[in-house]
């Protein structure tokens, strides 16, 4: 049986890479940035849960801190499921017979 977390457990990776990752190195969004070799935007998108974390991106996370790039997506696509889920109700469909 597969465990069914809380949507609450569904954290946009960028906020927690900012207070996991940057900001115990002490490195600024723009020192991030360059250090990623990214613009400081697309840094400040993601830092700031204004943009989803890319497979790219995930695998610069993993080379610059050692972070497992597989475990980064699977954070982005729980919170991307959470967010769907709580719109559900919204969406329509037509159910396919078998």
């Amino acid at each position: 049986m597969a465990i069914k977390l809380h949507s609450s457990f569904a954290v946009h990776p960028g906020p927690w890479l900012r207070a996991e990752m940057i900001e115990p190195h002490g490195l600024t969004v723009t020192e991030a940035a360059t250090r990623l070799h990214v613009t400081r935007q697309a840094m400040s998108n993601l830092l700031g849960g204004r943009a989803g974390l890319s497979a790219e991106m995930a695998i610069r996370f993993e080379k610059a801190f050692g972070i497992k790039a597989d475990a980064l997506m699977r954070m982005q696509a729980a919170h991307d499921l959470a967010k769907a889920r709580a719109g559900e109700g919204k969406i329509e469909v037509e159910r396919v017979a078998a």
